[in-house]
């Protein structure tokens, strides 16, 4: 009597992850001469990690959300080379552009709140029928370095209205929302003041790295990432 052996068990490698990130130089990594920013940073680890998922960083330095929602559906659209597959997930961090005041301490906001609070909430109602989003808020600025390129005050007081509005606008569409602005705010003034550059706005070094290190370890990008690793 023929007998036969076991079947063998074939194992497919599972198709990498494709990721955009996407808002304003917190994506872009203005101000990390060393690891390029926090995204430079998680594109090299996935690069050279055992799955190779690709995570492309397009950041436009002074990107407010209107400018962002103008190019997202095109941006995403053209990264859909590898078998014409479109990205799996959708980064986004913008904001902080929107909040300055203009000209004075007092001026205008450059993007008015309810006009603002109308657009962040267009912005991820666009992303969502796309892909799922996910969403890095802004950090806090120095105020003592204000004004920005002597025209642009930002302060913590807006900064804090903007990102709270962002923050409801997620929470209502159930999108991840990575609260950096209180996460900084705990760890102290002269912590924050350690982690900025010169102009008193962008990260440093450290500043991204430390960014790096905290949303590598947030929980919904890690089931994430464990999601596309498993065969």
């Amino acid at each position: 009597m023929q007998t036969f052996g076991t079947r063998p068990t074939i194992k497919f490698k599972p198709q990498p992850l494709k990721v955009i990130a996407i808002g304003d130089s917190l994506i872009y990594g203005y101000g990390d001469k060393e690891g390029g920013g926090w995204v430079e940073r998680l594109k090299r680890r996935w690069m050279y990690g055992e799955n190779e998922h690709v995570l492309y960083n397009l950041g436009i330095r002074g990107d407010r959300t209107s400018q962002v929602k103008q190019r997202l559906a095109l941006e995403y659209k053209y990264r859909g080379e590898l078998r014409n597959r479109y990205p799996d997930r959708i980064i986004i961090s913008v904001g902080v552009n929107d909040s300055p005041r203009l000209g004075r301490k007092a001026g205008k906001n450059l993007t008015d709140y309810k006009q603002f609070c109308q657009e962040i909430e267009e912005l991820l109602n666009q992303a969502q029928q796309l892909c799922p989003v996910f969403f890095i808020g802004m950090i806090p600025v120095n105020e003592e370095k204000m004004p920005f390129l002597d025209c642009f005050y930002y302060n913590r007081r807006d900064q804090y209205r903007y990102k709270e509005a962002t923050k409801q606008a997620c929470e209502t569409l159930n999108i991840p929302y990575l609260d950096t602005f209180d996460l900084w705010i705990s760890r102290g003034e002269n912590w924050i003041k350690n982690h900025l550059c010169e102009d008193g706005l962008h990260p440093n070094i450290q500043g991204y790295q430390s960014l790096y290190q905290d949303i590598s370890q947030w929980q919904p990008l890690q089931l994430m990432i464990e999601k596309y690793s498993n065969p």
